[in-house]
């Protein structure tokens, strides 16, 4: 009975003594694995985690850390089996990818600080402020390979036939043939030029016809207009965060650049060596 008590108490010490270092909060320098004395930290499984697309960050948190651990394990062979054996090439390339990363990161909190809801808001009432109201038309179609054609489907409809019928019998535009000729709802800028030239000078209700474009002969019927209403801040939030974006990384990069001493001793270099990789081997 002393023995397994003492047995129980030195078991009952040793998990004492382990527990911290097993409880403690593991950090970013925590050491996952090592290869031959190379260590793969908490933090490069994070790193790693972060460039996964999307369906693989969704996977159980026990397959996505073997997962990431393996492939880390085996980059670390492959890349100590390159020993000394890196390429010009291959020196080049790392030099470039570590000049694209950092770069990227150097314009990641410029973005972010620009791309603000006053920053939106100021774009979008610039956008908008002078804007007039726009049209937007709800017009059908018939496409046909030859002007004949379009005068004969012409005749018909003043005799009486059916647009949609006609239409859909008709039409070599079998996607909106199928639904009767209808093109829905559009505004200026979506439709080639004779054509919307034809839509804007339609009358509503009146067939409008042949007109040619690069597809065909068209036969038009504009069925009603209307006011395009002006889209909320919401709807244009990308668009505007987009042109934020580009305006306020075209300004920084200006004026790292004017701030840097640029020199380009190599710049009358015949760019027909561009092409030539055999340069990388010599």
């Amino acid at each position: 009975m002393a023995k397994a008590m003492r047995f129980m108490a030195g078991m009952a010490l040793c998990c004492a003594l382990a527990t911290p270092a097993l409880a403690q909060d593991p950090t970013a320098d925590t050491v996952i694995a090592t290869v031959n004395g190379t260590n793969i930290t908490l933090g490069n499984m994070i790193v790693a985690r972060e460039s996964l697309p999307d369906q693989y960050k969704s996977l159980p948190p026990d397959v996505l850390f073997k997962g990431i651990l393996d492939q880390l394990v085996q980059q670390t062979v492959l890349e100590q089996s390159m020993g000394d054996k890196l390429t010009k090439k291959d020196t080049l390339q790392l030099e470039n990818d570590r000049r694209s990363y950092l770069s990227n990161a150097a314009l990641k909190p410029v973005v972010t600080a620009a791309v603000s809801d006053a920053a939106l808001q100021k774009a979008y009432d610039d956008k908008f402020k002078d804007a007039k109201p726009a049209t937007e038309y709800h017009a059908a179609h018939i496409l046909v390979d030859s002007e004949e054609k379009a005068n004969e489907l012409k005749a018909e409809l003043a005799k009486g036939a059916v647009f949609a019928d006609l239409a859909k019998a008709n039409s070599t535009d079998t996607g909106s043939g199928a639904q009767g000729g209808d093109l829905g709802w559009f505004g200026l800028g979506a439709m080639v030029k004779p054509f919307e030239d034809a839509v804007v000078a339609a009358k509503v209700g009146e067939v409008t016809g042949p007109i040619k474009s690069d597809f065909g002969w068209h036969l038009i019927l504009v069925s009603e207009t209307r006011v395009a209403a002006k889209p909320t801040l919401d709807e244009m939030r990308d668009e505007l965060a987009q042109g934020i974006e580009q305006k306020v990384v075209e300004d920084h990069i200006k004026t790292l650049t004017e701030a840097a001493k640029v020199e380009k001793p190599g710049e009358g270099v015949d760019p027909k060596f561009l092409g030539d990789a055999t340069l990388l081997d010599k």
